[in-house]
């Protein structure tokens, strides 16, 4: 019966050669250290950015345009959103909330599958309507093959 290989004490040998490489390793040059160096580095360039750059207002998406604003006249003002309380306050945010970034990615990938359907001469028209159809009940606006190019 064969018995596995001995295996070298921790920390004291090298793990390929098994034999001892003429000393311990320092502790914390192991890979939990290099991840440790990761999170610091990325952690203090997201600290950097955050100060130098400049207050941007988030561009809103065709998508998260209120419906209000499309059927308006161009002299009348579009109708404002209730007044948020003060806690509520989110317009140092760099960045939308998560839920409303997550929908706006599945709307792209939605917006390119029908785009390969309205591209596709094989894919029958009615399939594509009822697909746009329901698009547009998603988005909350008309969706034809040329309004997908906005996503």
């Amino acid at each position: 019966m064969r018995r596995p290989p001995k295996m070298p004490s921790a920390g004291c040998a090298s793990l390929l050669s098994g034999r001892a490489s003429g000393g311990c390793r320092r502790p914390g040059r192991g890979p939990i250290f290099f991840l440790g160096l990761l999170v610091a580095c990325a952690w203090s360039i997201g600290a950097w950015a955050q100060g130098a750059a400049p207050a941007v207002a988030p561009a809103t998406s065709p998508a998260a345009r209120s419906p209000a604003t499309k059927g308006s006249k161009a002299g009348a003002l579009p109708a404002k959103p209730p007044a948020r309380p003060e806690w509520r306050d989110t317009t140092g945010y760099r960045f939308p909330a998560v839920g409303k970034t997550v929908a706006d990615m599945q709307n792209a990938a939605h917006a390119m599958r029908l785009r390969e359907y309205c591209a596709d001469a094989r894919v029958k028209d009615e399939f594509v309507r009822e697909r746009l159809e329901r698009f547009s009940a998603i988005t909350g606006r008309k969706e034809t093959c040329r309004s997908l190019l906005d996503y």
